[in-house]
């Protein structure tokens, strides 16, 4: 299989960008030596996924699926593309460059909205990973808390869960707040500029717990902030998903086996990724990303708590949850005025028909597709996440 990295230095403003220096990287095929039999490259069908982001454990399963030869397993050759800055995976998917490609779901039915033609074949996150955290002298527990603040948020499509949250609890973003615009890091949080900022937990919230308290000399731990989390505010929107070419979907025999393929693949990635939190952030590591360790292993651990348990089966979309994200991207507006959509989707922006024939290949395999057992791991984050 094949890893290689697809570099993009925008001009968008994102801070992390100026710290990675990316390098192209590859792994062994698996072709085999001497006498033994071996699959020969030549016989796999190439497939290229596209991510959203940078090489890290938020990607962890697909990494895995390569290393373990789960897609070599189903006779694909998988490519994974890195993503950038000003890198729209679905766009990258939509214009034919690539199989597959992983978005989050508002901003992917924005793509369709504006002609994309793309269908989400398998949820792979079943919660939201964000949050606005808060020291916690700040008082700021739920939405309602907000009143009054100072309110960072990324923007560029990621500020409609904060948005929605606000208006259910009776906030009008443009009066009862002062909105910040953030970089993506915790630096304007940490320096006093915001009083509650955008985080993932398995990313920018990870920073904070990586880095000094100034009053301490220690870390800075979760008892020194607190968290609004939009799944306990009901205003979550359906994160990672694997998407598929509509068109093909629609008219391709081929690449709907494909599809069941590459799915049940992914699907076994993660479900290493469950089992194998240490080695699964090795794998990732080992593609060159540049956080640190400690960091990547928080990551996978973090990850996997938005993925397990999946009471239908990982990668299965749940019409609540749809529905949920749906009616955000609908009806919230931003500070500029704008929804994330102006219609409803239209049948074809989703389905769980191939994910559902992966799962059951799965079972019948005898492989855990639930996860209803799943323990999340203690991580002990090292300054700087080494």
């Amino acid at each position: 299989m094949r890893l290689t990295r697809r570099t993009a230095w925008g001009a968008a403003a994102v801070g992390v960008a100026a710290a990675l220096a990316l390098t192209g990287c590859t792994s062994d095929s698996g072709g085999g030596s001497g006498d033994e039999p071996s699959m020969s490259s030549e016989v796999l069908i190439p497939v290229k996924l596209q991510l959203q982001w940078f090489t890290q454990a938020q990607f962890a399963g697909y990494y895995a699926a390569v290393d373990q030869g789960y897609y070599r397993d189903e006779g694909l050759d998988v490519q994974i593309v890195e993503g950038g800055t000003d890198i729209v995976p679905q766009s990258v998917l939509a214009d034919g460059s690539v199989d597959y490609a992983i978005a989050w779901v508002p901003k992917a039915l924005a793509s369709r909205e504006q002609g994309a033609g793309i269908t989400d074949v398998a949820q792979i996150f079943q919660r939201s990973g964000t949050l606005q955290v808060a020291f916690k002298d700040k008082d700021i527990t739920t939405a309602a808390d907000l009143k009054g603040k100072k309110v960072g948020n990324w923007g560029y499509g990621n500020e409609f869960e904060l948005f929605a949250g606000m208006t259910k609890a009776g906030i009008d973003p443009a009066t009862d707040v002062t909105l910040v615009q953030q970089q993506f890091d915790m630096n304007a949080f940490l320096a006093g500029d915001i009083d509650a900022a955008q985080a993932m937990t398995y990313n920018e919230y990870a920073q904070l717990l990586e880095a000094e308290n100034p009053d301490t000399g220690q870390l800075y731990t979760a008892d020194d902030f607190t968290a609004v989390n939009w799944n306990d505010e009901g205003t979550a929107m359906l994160q990672d998903a694997i998407w598929a070419n509509s068109d093909k979907l629609a008219n391709d025999k081929d690449y709907q086996d494909q599809t069941v393929k590459f799915i049940k693949a992914s699907l076994k990635g993660w479900i290493y990724a469950r089992d194998n939190p240490e080695k699964a952030r090795d794998i990732v590591v080992a593609q060159g990303s540049q956080l640190g360790n400690s960091h990547q292993l928080w990551q996978t651990n973090e990850i996997n708590k938005l993925i397990w348990p999946s009471p239908d089966g990982i990668g299965r979309i749940d019409e609540a949850a749809w529905k949920q994200t749906v009616d955000v991207a609908l009806k919230t507006k931003n500070d500029q005025g704008a929804t994330v959509i102006t219609a409803q989707p239209d049948a074809d922006a989703y389905t769980n028909d191939y994910v559902a024939q992966a799962l059951a290949d799965l079972l019948d395999e005898g492989v855990d597709v639930y996860g209803k057992d799943f323990t999340p791991i203690d991580v002990t984050l090292e300054a700087g996440g080494k």
